[in-house]
Parts: C-alpha cells; structure tokens; sequence
C-alpha cells in the first residue's frame, strides 16, 4: 500500500503539471518568426490542447470537486457574463465565441485547483520553474541562432526563436520569477545558489528584452514587497539598504546608459506617445458606442483596435467586455490589494503584492486582465498566497511532546 506522503507527493505532481500546462496556454501564438517555422495553427492546437489536458488533470486529482471560494474566483467567474453577452453578438466573429469557451475552461480549472490555495508557496515554485523552463527555452535559442532571437524587426531585442515569444512577453517572464525569488530568499524558502541560478540568467534575459514596463514593475513591485517585510524581517532591511545603495551608485554613475536603454534610440514624441499606443487608445475611445457595446463591450478578440494593438488591459476590457468588464477587474484588483494590506506581514503576504503591484503597473502599457492570460495566473497565484490556511487533519494517534527544531538546522526548500 502506498503511504499518504506518496499519494500528497503524486498529486503535488499532477497539480504542478496542471498549472504548466495553463502557463502553456497562455504564451499565445503571436510573435516572432522561429527558427524552424511553427505554422500559427499548430501552435493554437498544442495551447488549446494544453488547457484542455489542464483541466483534465485538474478534475482527475478533484473528483469529488472540493473547492475554496474566494472572491478572486467569483469575480472572474462574474466576467464571463459580459463576455458571453457581448460575443452572442458575433460583432467579432465566431472567434468570440471561441475565446469564451477558453476563458470558462480556463476559469474552471482555477476553481479545481483551489482546492489546494492554502497560503503556502506552493504555487509560487510551480509559477518559477514553469516560467524557467520557457525563459531556457529563450536563452536556447539566441545561443542557437543569434541572429534570429534578436532581428531588426524587434530593434534588436530578445525575442523566442523556437517559441514565438515576444520582447515584453519574455520580461514579463523574467521580472516575475526574479521578484518572487527575491522574496523566496529573504524568507529563506529557498537557498542562496538556487536564488542564482533563477536570478542571474533571469536579469540578463530581461535586459536584452530591453521591456520598460517589466523592468519597472519589477522594481516597484520588490520595493512594495520588501517594504512591507522591512519591520519584521532583518534580512529584508538589509536587502532593501544594499538595494537604495546600488541604485544609487547606478544612477550617479551609469546615468547616460540608463537612459539610452530606456530610451531604446526612441525620438522624444515617440516615447512621449508611449509608442504610438496613446494615438490608438484616444481613437479607441473616440469611436461611437451603442448602450449594449458601451455596458458589454463588442466582444472577446485579439486585443486590437481598427487593425492595431490596444496594449491597455483596461481599455481592452472596456472595448470587449465594457464598463461591465472594467467595473468587475478594478474589483479583483481592489480586493486582492485590500485583503494583501490588511494580512499580518509574512512571505505569502509579500510575494502577493509584488504580484498584484506587477499586474496593475503592467495593465497600463499591456492588454490581458480581462481574459486567459499570464496576468490573470499572477493574480491567481496571488489568490493562492492570501489564502486561510487549510484545517489540519486531526492525527489518527497521539504523538509524542515534539522537539523544537534550532531556525540554524531548518533546510531550505530549492526552487
């Protein structure tokens, strides 16, 4: 017979399989040509076969369907009304209606999988290693073929060569598993050359991406994290000290870098302009609306406006899902931000404001909070940290008075 511990472990694998293959679903078909070309409706099979295996696992280990309500979830659970509402419309094509049977699958494998939200770092190293092994995949291709992992078309920035990965895809990436390994240091979850080996190529991936808005959502966010962690925590204190230092010794002396890397050669109207996104999003809120499109929205759709990119999570929720939709994603991240703040600090309570921070810094330049997308696993993730802890099982014998365990003696878990 096996033993409880095996069967936890086994579902602790299947669980951490489930969850990949919902970050799989999430990288998107869209992006730069790949070495070996990847016909886009290939891709979209390998995706939408990965959620729907996601979910299969999800309800394989949750047969009896136990789950933990949060408000998260019936939130997100909300936001399908105004997406069906405005795609039964086929205003935008039969494709609508298609990303809504994504998002509701997508949606329920959360819910399955919350069975195990119990405040724990769980998630989190599911989210670092899953995230990991894309960014290898990444670094594998600019050493494969340089020349095709950063092509003129992007600037020259890092793009994925043997998945098509985008620059801001890939920081987002990298800026999200660096932050939260941060935090699983400072916590000492986790060990200072397993810390390196995440962080380091991590850094460097992010700075070839040369994405602005992971950078300083990265920033911002530890600064939160760490903050918040500042009066409990000495190691906290003394990260966030060296952190203030080094900038500041970057700032003074690698002023004139800094500034061509964030610039990226931009004219001044350009960046001005957010990249052309300001014209977009003005001509997006400009163009005239009937009730239902203004309450609704037109739609479930590729996050685009006559032809070009919203990249607003906000504006892209009011055009597909309307006021509806903005009213319901201001409420997740208002939740999620008031339930982090009122929690006694604590690595879980850090970890999840630096993810909810990211994600409301990044909807203002990025599209995503309003359907299945790597955002709404962040927050998901989030959701996992500000969890009750799951009751204990009362034991099935009497134990023994336990011995205290010196905090010196007590090994850290790797990533």
């Amino acid at each position: 017979m096996r033993s409880a511990d095996t069967d936890t472990d086994h579902t602790s694998k299947i669980v951490g399989t489930a969850w990949g293959l919902l970050i799989l679903n999430t990288l998107g078909s869209a992006g730069a040509k790949t070495i070996v070309p990847l016909p886009r409706s290939l891709i979209q099979m390998a995706t939408m076969g990965a959620l729907v295996a996601a979910f299969a696992l999800a309800l394989a280990v949750n047969l009896r369907l136990r789950i933990r309500a949060s408000a998260f979830l019936f939130l997100l659970t909300l936001l399908l009304v105004p997406s069906v509402i405005s795609s039964v419309d086929l205003e935008s094509g039969f494709g609508a209606l298609f990303r809504c049977a994504r998002l509701t699958l997508f949606v329920g494998t959360l819910w399955l999988l919350s069975r195990w939200w119990d405040g724990g770092p769980t998630f989190v190293r599911h989210h670092i290693r899953m995230y990991l092994a894309v960014l290898a995949s990444v670094a594998a291709g600019a050493i494969v073929s340089p020349g095709a992992a950063m092509p003129d078309l992007y600037g020259g920035r890092l793009v994925g060569a043997l998945w098509p990965l985008t620059p801001p895809q890939i920081g987002q990436y990298a800026a999200v598993i660096i932050g939260l390994t941060v935090l699983l240091l400072l916590g000492r979850q986790t060990d200072r050359t397993s810390a390196a080996v995440v962080i380091v190529p991590s850094l460097v991936l992010l700075a070839l991406t040369h994405t602005r808005t992971a950078t300083l959502g990265l920033l911002v966010g530890l600064a939160l994290a760490i903050g918040s962690l500042v009066m409990t925590s000495a190691a906290a204190r003394r990260f966030f000290t060296w952190a203030v230092l080094c900038a500041t010794v970057a700032a003074v002396g690698f002023g004139s870098l800094l500034q061509a890397w964030f610039l990226r050669g931009q004219s001044q109207e350009n960046f001005s302009s957010l990249t052309g996104r300001a014209k977009v999003w003005q001509a997006l809120l400009a163009a005239p609306r009937t009730t239902s499109e203004y309450l609704f929205g037109a739609g479930l759709g590729d996050k685009s406006f006559g032809g070009l990119p919203i990249d607003n999570s906000w504006l892209a929720v009011y055009q597909e899902q309307g006021m509806t939709g903005v009213v319901l994603v201001a409420a997740i991240i208002i939740v999620l931000g008031g339930v982090a703040l009122l929690r006694p600090p604590s690595l879980s309570r850090a970890c999840a404001i630096f993810l909810i921070s990211y994600c409301a810094l990044a909807s203002y330049t990025e599209a995503g909070l309003g359907d299945a997308s790597p955002y709404l696993l962040h927050l998901a993730v989030a959701a996992s940290l500000l969890a009750a802890p799951a009751p204990a099982a009362p034991p099935s014998a009497p134990e023994g008075p336990r011995r205290r365990v010196p905090r010196w003696a007590q090994r850290s878990e790797v990533i």
